[in-house]
Formats: C-alpha cells, structure tokens, sequence
C-alpha cells in the first residue's frame, strides 16, 4: 500500500511538474485532489477509527474521501479553488523557504510571514491565474518527483501533529533544477498554438488566464 501511494505521488507530481497548467481546470483539479488526498492521509488513523475502519482500509478510504472532496471543490468553486490551492502551496513553500530568511527572531514569528505569503500567492492566483498555477504546479510537482516530501514524511507529520517532517531543503539542487524544468517547460507549451487551443476548449479555461489576457491585451 505504502509502496503504491509512493508511486503514486510521484507520477502525480510528474503530471503537475509538466503539464499541470496546461492542463487547465484538471491540472488544478489534480493538485485539488494531491492536496485533499494528502490530508486524507494525514487524518487517516484519527478519522479512520472513528468511521469504523482500520489499518489500511481506513487509509485507502480517508484518502479516496480527500481526493474526491478536492476535485469537487475545484469543480464547484474554481475562481476560490485556485486561490485556496495557491494559498496553501504559498504559504508551505513561505514555511519552508522564505519564511525562515525574512524571520531573525522568535521561531514563532515564521508562521504569520508564511500565512502572509499564502495570502500573496492567493491574490496573484486570483489576478495572474496562468502564471501563478505554473508556478505553484511546478512547485508542487518538483516536490513530489524529487521526493523531499515522502510517503513517511506524511505519516510522520500525521502521527505528531506537526509540519516538520514536511519541511526540506528547497536550495537541493534536484528540487531547483526540477522546478526550473516545470516552470520552463510549462511555459514553452502556452507558447505553442495547439495547445492554447486545446485549453480554450477545456470547461472553465476562461478563468484560467491572466488579467492581460483576459481583457485581450
């Protein structure tokens, strides 16, 4: 089971990694359902007991229940779906990165500045849609396939409660060149015609733009 979701993850995050804009609707989709599944995982033993169902059955089922719930609330609120995702995966990587550099101080004082990010990243996922998505998809992407969050780091952060089994170096050279290769790769395929076509199709692509190009500038 364990060795599954591993594999899992990881051809989740290769998705996200490449094409997770491009894919528009279901690229945030997607991270909907990484994001609800992970936290399914998370509260799995806890929710699991609690509904009847143990071990691995309880895991599979907290884990399906995430990733379902996260497709959902993209579907139904997409404009929020995309400033909710940016917002947590903003203010994960603020907690990891950002925060910490900015912060000479109480150790307390870290979370406020990496809620701040999470909201800055909200705002600009709301007016630079595109833009915002390829980065935090990216973001999200080279996490996974660099595998600097694991299947035992959730489980660890599950069992305490705490975010520090999640937190890794972001300066690794395998998550910056991975990103790197998101972002870049991600933005070379809006640059081709097709695919802009393609995801002008996609239900909801409207949104999914950024203001210049939604105004037709």
């Amino acid at each position: 089971m364990v060795a599954l979701t591993a594999v899992a993850l990881v051809l989740g995050g290769a998705v996200l990694l490449f094409s997770g804009a491009a894919l528009s609707v279901y690229g945030v989709a997607l991270l909907g359902a990484v994001v609800g599944g992970s936290g399914g995982y998370l509260v799995g033993p806890t929710l699991g007991g609690l509904l009847g169902f143990e071990g691995v059955v309880a895991l599979a089922v907290t884990v399906a229940v995430g990733a379902i719930a996260g497709v959902v609330a993209t579907y139904a609120l997409l404009s929020l779906a995309i400033a909710a995702v940016s917002f947590v995966v903003g203010t994960f990587l603020g907690l990891v990165a950002i925060a910490p550099v900015l912060v000479n101080g109480p150790g307390f004082l870290v979370y406020p500045v990496a809620l701040l990010i999470g909201l800055g990243t909200a705002f600009l996922g709301m007016i630079m849609t595109k833009s915002t998505m390829i980065l935090v998809t990216s973001a999200a992407g080279a996490t996974l396939v660099s595998r600097s969050v694991t299947v035992a780091d959730f489980t660890a952060a599950g069992a305490e409660l705490a975010l520090d089994p999640l937190l890794f170096d972001v300066t690794a050279p395998l998550f910056l060149g991975l990103f790197a290769l998101g972002v870049l790769s991600q933005f070379g395929l809006f640059k081709l015609g097709y695919v802009t076509k393609l995801v002008g199709l996609l239900p909801g692509a409207s949104v999914f733009r950024d203001r210049g190009e939604a105004e037709g500038r």
